[in-house]
């Protein structure tokens, strides 16, 4: 078969591969913070992420030890894989959204945006939006460990800031598949609906574009960037880490045990009798901290490569700030909306919608 239309169905096969680990493997069912638009319970998922992450990475690493497919064979594909990954997001977004009815809003609107809002199948054993993010996350944790293989084939080893880079995003990976369940409980569940945003972004970009700092610098030589530097990136990828990791964990703990303190810190609260905000801790640093933490790691992704020089290695932080500065703005409106004057109440007392004393 001809190399490129191999290369352009290799992530169909590997989305099939992924979904019926995802369907087979065992699993925990958890509940989550959004209800059901009809019955209003609240929806049920199955999550077996890190348990899919690992069977991928271990019969991708079978088969290339036996010679079945070569390691760096993502790497090969490259260009036909992101083509194929293009038109497979465009196919699966039209056909969860056009056969449903519109929200209103124009067919493009629809297209983009969605029109279901939290779509399940197999009696809730498949949700869309989880089934989404794991496609993205494993394809992408193939993609590196495939990138990585080229590098040392080329070279004959591996550049430390690449194997930094590689590292910290493996750790991203696997850190997102290891608390599933506090996910559910974030902005992309209880505010986004399932269209090319969400279905394309997670099956066609989000694999292949996070993926940018190794994809464009993979070629090049090791720049010999000081340890004591790479300490500094990983320092800044973790701080980016800390705060994104720890709002969403005090979140998480905040709507499911209200009155539990998170790493010693007791939640305080601003309530109108029926609603009520958290107002310390994380979330008192800005109304959005954990959108800092993803832009610091992001930051600290893009330098651990070692060439800072190179501007596509930028676009990774960029591309945070472009998709968050929006949802921000999206989010604090949503929320004025939901709670009235005690937004008005917290947005006094926490000054801050991203950056503390700056923005």
């Amino acid at each position: 078969m001809n190399i490129y239309i191999l290369g352009f169905f290799t992530p169909w096969i590997i989305y099939a591969i992924i979904t019926l680990l995802h369907y087979f493997l065992p699993g925990r069912w958890v509940t989550g913070y959004v209800r059901h638009s009809e019955t209003g319970d609240l929806l049920k998922y199955r999550l077996n992420g890190r348990l899919v992450l690992i069977t991928s990475v271990l019969i991708w690493f079978v088969l290339g030890y036996f010679d079945y497919v070569a390691f760096d064979w993502l790497y090969e594909i490259r260009w036909a894989s992101l083509a194929g990954a293009f038109v497979f997001g465009l196919l699966f977004s039209l056909w969860i959204v056009l056969p449903f009815p519109s929200t209103g809003k124009s067919v493009l609107s629809d297209v983009f945006l969605g029109r279901l809002e939290n779509p399940q199948f197999k009696k809730g054993t498949i949700d869309a939006k989880m089934w989404l993010y794991l496609i993205g996350a494993v394809m992408l944790e193939l993609h590196v460990l495939s990138f990585l293989a080229h590098h040392y084939n080329t070279f004959g080893s591996i550049a430390p800031g690449l194997m930094l880079c590689a590292a910290m995003l493996t750790y991203f990976v696997l850190d997102y598949l290891s608390f599933e369940k506090v996910h559910l409980y974030t902005y992309d569940f209880f505010a986004e609906r399932v269209g090319i945003k969400l279905g394309w972004g997670c099956l066609a970009f989000y694999p292949y574009f996070y993926l940018i700092a190794i994809w464009s610098t993979v070629n090049l030589q090791n720049p010999h960037t000081p340890i004591w530097l790479l300490i500094c990136y990983a320092l800044i990828f973790l701080m980016g880490w800390s705060l994104a990791r720890g709002a969403n964990m005090q979140k998480y703990f905040f709507k499911t045990q209200p009155n539990r303190a998170f790493l010693g810190i007791k939640p305080e609260t601003i309530t109108d009798g029926k609603k009520t905000l958290l107002v310390n801790g994380f979330w008192g640093l800005s109304r959005h901290i954990n959108y800092l933490g993803e832009i610091l790691m992001g930051t600290g992704i893009a330098l651990s490569v070692g060439h800072p020089e190179v501007f596509w290695v930028w676009l990774y932080p960029i591309y945070y700030i472009a998709l968050l500065l929006p949802r921000q703005i999206d989010d604090d409106k949503r929320c004025a909306s939901k709670y009235g004057n005690l937004w008005q109440v917290y947005i006094n007392k926490v000054k801050y919608r991203i950056i503390p004393y700056l923005y």
